[in-house]
């Protein structure tokens, strides 16, 4: 803790809010916990019972294990642990099995695995620019930004309460973009390449990697005018990045090379909203958490005009990956939501390689390519904003445009949060957090940036005071209205569509940002 406290610039406020939030995290431990505990319980039970041939075959529970090799391995090593604490954890048939020490380990263990995270965020820190460092510790960017990391609200709830391990991996994807700002490409591509390997959901930034290391790391100079010089091509370093993903991909598939041909059968990238044609349609794509009755299908049975019996039926609480064909409209494909991805992304990429601003913008790259992908792709999760609200964290402590940018999607990602968590006790503790949370993240970026222009005009102050009125209505009113037994998806269907507008709302202020940035202007023109 020592060197933390010397690079973060003396003191021990760093330390102390590390500390603060894992003490949080402990006290949350007996709140509610989603499926995914069980999940996670069961791959314990796999790859600590089972041979390896069997790990990716074992399908005695639903939720079989289907995420890349090294998270598998990550469960292995955890499974070594659990048994100290409760043996029947481990065994394969014991299904929906949760006793007190399982639920002791299972929480423990997220919390320690969050110790890389910590380290990420404190080697972000070194990244920050320290030209408006103030004497006083509460206007220090470096402090700002770690508080906004290490006491995230979305990443605190999804892990430590409706369980997973996310700190974990957003600790590596933080700590390779830490590298990359520090000059160690080489790093930064090590960690990316074994963060894929653990999770494929971060497949959706493996664009700016790709491109950015192309064009930095591979290009070793530019032209006066900022464009590519063809000739500084190195083929040395190239082969060093593909030794890398070779090296990263033997170690974690080696082992399971008899079984490449079933690895990744049952994986899909992740679920839930498709923000985009939520926020177009007013209707819902199959999904984790929020499929019910949807608006269109809920009006031709009331017109009689369609069969109830070919309505499918959808749980609120069910984790399994789903696929549901619309009633009334057409069904989005998965090739549809592609290409809308691949248009949406396309710009940044083709900026990123044309207009290079350094590390800054591989970074807005990467924000705009995970946001892409969350509002156009197929299946995609609602905890899959974190990947965009994290990155985004280091933005905000260096341009006012950044923080208010980052102040609307981080506001509206983690009200999208909120029905994760649909247990009575649990109501006022996220609706605590989130409060403190954002009242602290607009009142330091605020201080932060007080000799500049206002962070938010009239609109988006009335978007943000609407967020109040919506929970109030969709946790109280709507309850008690007559309304409820027939239409009981209508307040997930209003705090869809309400994020669903900010989070697009902050997408394209981030893209008008990044395309018309004063900065990348100049090396255009020079």
């Amino acid at each position: 803790m020592a060197a933390l406290r010397v690079a973060t610039g003396g003191g021990h406020w760093f330390s102390a809010l590390a500390l603060g939030v894992t003490l949080l995290k402990c006290l949350l431990i007996p709140t509610y916990h989603s499926t995914d505990f069980e999940v996670h319980r069961n791959w314990l039970a796999i790859t600590h019972s089972l041979p390896l041939s069997q790990w990716y075959y074992e399908a005695t529970s639903e939720w079989t294990l289907d995420y890349p090799p090294l998270f598998a391995w990550f469960e292995y090593v955890l499974s070594h642990v659990a048994k100290l604490f409760d043996g029947e954890m481990l065994n394969v048939q014991n299904l929906n099995y949760s006793s007190s020490r399982t639920v002791l380990f299972q929480r423990l263990s997220v919390i320690f695995a969050d110790a890389l995270f910590v380290y990420a965020v404190h080697e972000c820190c070194k990244c920050i620019d320290g030209k408006k460092a103030s004497k006083e510790l509460t206007e220090n960017p470096k402090f700002i930004l770690s508080v906004l990391l290490l006491w995230n609200f979305g990443l605190i709830i999804v892990d430590h309460i409706h369980f997973q391990y996310n700190g974990f991996l957003l600790g590596l994807m933080l700590l390779s973009i830490a590298r990359l700002f520090q000059k160690r490409a080489l790093e930064g591509a090590v960690l990316f390449a074994a963060l894929l390997h653990f999770k494929h959901i971060y497949l959706y930034v493996a664009p700016a990697y790709g491109i950015y290391l192309l064009r930095s790391y591979c290009f070793t100079a530019n032209k006066p005018d900022g464009s590519v010089r063809w000739d500084s091509f190195s083929l040395a370093r190239v082969a060093s990045l593909g030794l890398i993903v070779f090296i990263v991909s033997a170690v974690s598939l080696g082992p399971f090379l008899a079984l490449v041909s079933s690895l990744f059968v049952s994986i899909t990238l992740s679920l839930e909203e498709n923000n985009l044609f939520l926020l177009l349609l007013l209707f819902r794509k199959g999904n984790k958490l929020q499929q019910s009755n949807n608006v269109l299908p809920a009006i031709g049975l009331q017109l009689k005009l369609l069969d109830p019996n070919k309505i499918p039926k959808a749980s609120m609480t069910s984790g399994l990956v789903q696929q549901f064909e619309h009633t009334v409209l057409p069904s989005v494909t998965p090739l549809a939501t592609f290409i809308c991805t691949l248009l949406a992304i396309l710009p940044s990429v083709f900026c990123l390689w044309f207009k290079p601003q350094g590390p800054k913008g591989f970074l807005r790259c990467l924000i705009l390519c995970a946001l892409s992908a969350f509002m156009f792709g197929w299946h995609v999760h609602e905890k899959a904003i974190l990947l965009a609200v994290l990155p985004m964290s280091l933005l905000s402590v260096g341009k006012a445009g950044d923080a208010s940018i980052f102040l609307i999607l981080t506001t509206a990602g983690h009200y999208s949060l909120f029905p994760l968590l649909f247990t009575a006790p649990e109501l006022p503790i996220k609706t605590l957090l989130m409060l403190l949370f954002t009242i602290y993240s607009i009142s330091s970026l605020k201080m932060l940036f007080r000799k500049e222009k206002p962070l938010f005009n009239w609109m988006e102050k009335v978007y943000l005071l609407g967020l109040g009125p919506l929970e109030i209505c969709c946790e109280f009113i709507f309850p008690l209205t007559a309304w409820r037994p027939q239409y009981p998806f209508i307040p997930l269907l209003l705090t869809s569509v309400y994020c669903a507008v900010g989070i697009t709302y902050a997408w394209f202020q981030l893209y008008v940002s990044v395309l018309t940035d004063p900065a990348v202007l100049r090396t255009k023109k020079q």
